[in-house]
């Protein structure tokens, strides 16, 4: 995949809507220039027409006509003009001009137009006027309509037109130039801490787990939070592989110590002949040691896979913890009686929990089982179920040998047993209770454990309650 640079993306990103921003400033003002320059040469124009108009004067002669007095006015060499009276006679035309079309003689007074004169282009208007004829001589004279076109070319308006988009134009460039750099500028101290935070996750490993954000990643208000999630991340990462790594080494430690101890029976029988009797006591351990082997496999497969799903969804779950906390103790009661234990159920009718049921189950075993594992022989081993605000309390306790204080907080690592000396004896193989913990934990709840040697022990498991609004949608979602 070919990479990319944000900066430069970001940069161009601002510069594009800057230029784009300077083609429409650059656009008005051109449409501005055009209306301001234009309305001054039409004022200019109105003015040179009404000087035009002003020089005609009484021909003096006996029709009483009118004419135009070319001393009276000074126009420009460029510019065209035409004045005729009312009767379409013609007063004056400028030299660099033959006459306009009839169409345009026919437009009204105080009207513009364009024309192209001799590969030129001007703007004209036309203004008419009145002048009088002896005045003095026939009581306030005779009036005679006089029509004045009068046109100058509009290069010189455009040439400073676009004289002063190009300074508008070549600003807004010159601009952009500055600003692209200075943002350039900008950009990279301001990503300096993101560039920062990203050397020293770059830095992390598996051997080295060793992750400080810099001073600047953490006073950055947008970077702390990405900082503190990667710290976050890697300190789960880094306990994860730790649990990992002893997962498998007290694995290889359990499962050699039980081969050692098979193979040390067998051993032990293959150094001499023994009696028949001999040979069946040495088989039986080995058989016994074979089925623990295979119990240790089981669990560690147990918990591989519970550690391994998906977060599940904990809506489309409605278990009765009563029900199956029932079918558990059930299950155990032969067990109970074999071991001369009681166990004692007290719950509700029904509590309802967002757990799936047979990992509920699993749940469920593990703990009575621990408890009968640890009870001497005549005890009870109590299991209530309570609802406890919007969650379920599972609470399962013995009068065993109960936890030293000094290994309470170690009870739910893997492999992990207070009295490695009796694992034989019950059974165990220090899996259980992280089985279960396991367990809680994916299904948004907690385990609490408490313990007085020679007393007894108590696990509470809370988790969240299931509502009867949420019981009934979800059975009619199943219809």
């Amino acid at each position: 995949m070919r990479s990319y640079s944000l900066t430069r993306r970001l940069v161009v990103a601002v510069l594009l809507v800057q230029l784009a921003s300077a083609a429409a400033i650059t656009g008005l003002a051109v449409a501005y220039e055009r209306h301001t320059h234009f309305r001054s040469f039409d004022i200019m124009l109105r003015g040179r027409a009404d000087s035009l108009l002003g020089a005609v004067q009484d021909a003096e002669d006996t029709a009483d006509n009118v004419m135009l007095d070319g001393t009276e006015v000074s126009l420009p060499a460029e510019d065209i003009y035409e004045v005729v009276d009312e009767n379409k006679r013609l007063l004056g035309r400028s030299r660099n001009w033959t006459g306009l079309d009839p169409s345009h003689v026919s437009l009204k007074d105080g009207s513009f137009f364009k024309l192209r004169v001799s590969g030129k282009h001007y703007r004209v208007l036309k203004i008419g006027g009145l002048r009088m004829v002896d005045p003095g001589d026939k009581g306030g004279g005779i009036p005679r309509r006089v029509t004045v076109i009068y046109g100058s070319p509009t290069a010189t308006v455009w040439t400073a037109v676009w004289k002063t988009v190009a300074f508008y134009a070549l600003t807004s460039l010159g601009l952009l130039a500055i600003s692209g750099l200075l943002m350039f500028w900008f950009l990279n101290r301001g990503l300096a801490p993101l560039r920062e935070l990203a050397a020293q996750a770059a830095r992390v490993s598996v051997h080295s787990w060793d992750f400080v954000p810099s001073e600047r990643a953490l006073k950055t208000k947008e970077l702390a939070p990405l900082a503190g999630a990667l710290e976050t991340v890697l300190q789960g990462l880094e306990h994860s592989f730790r649990q990992q790594r002893q997962f498998v080494s007290d694995a290889a430690h359990e499962l050699k110590t039980s081969v050692a101890v098979v193979k040390s029976s067998l051993q032990l029988l293959s150094m001499k002949r023994r009696t028949a009797h001999e040979y069946e006591a040495g088989l039986e351990r080995s058989y016994a040691d074979c089925e623990r082997m295979e119990q240790i496999v089981a669990r560690m497969l147990t918990l591989a896979r519970v550690e391994s799903q998906l977060e599940p969804n904990a809506d489309l779950y409605a278990t009765d913890i009563t029900h199956s906390v029932r079918l558990v103790v059930n299950q155990f009661e032969t067990m109970a009686n074999v071991k001369g234990l009681q166990i004692v159920m007290s719950s509700p009718a029904e509590v309802v929990v967002k757990v799936a049921p047979e990992e509920l189950r699993l749940l469920c075993s593990n703990l009575i089982l621990n408890a009968m594992q640890h009870s001497p022989s005549g005890s009870q081993v109590r299991v209530a179920v309570r609802k406890n605000g919007a969650t379920a309390e599972l609470c399962v306790e013995d009068h065993g040998t109960g936890i030293p204080p000094e290994a309470l907080p170690h009870v739910f690592d893997r492999f992990y047993r207070g009295d490695p000396s009796r694992s034989r004896e019950t059974g165990g193989t220090g899996l259980g209770l992280a089985i279960c913990k396991a367990i809680v934990s994916r299904f948004d709840g907690d385990i609490q454990i408490a313990s007085v040697v020679n007393a007894g022990t108590t696990v509470t498991v809370h988790f969240p309650m299931e509502t009867v609004e949420e019981t009934m949608s979800l059975q009619r979602s199943h219809f």
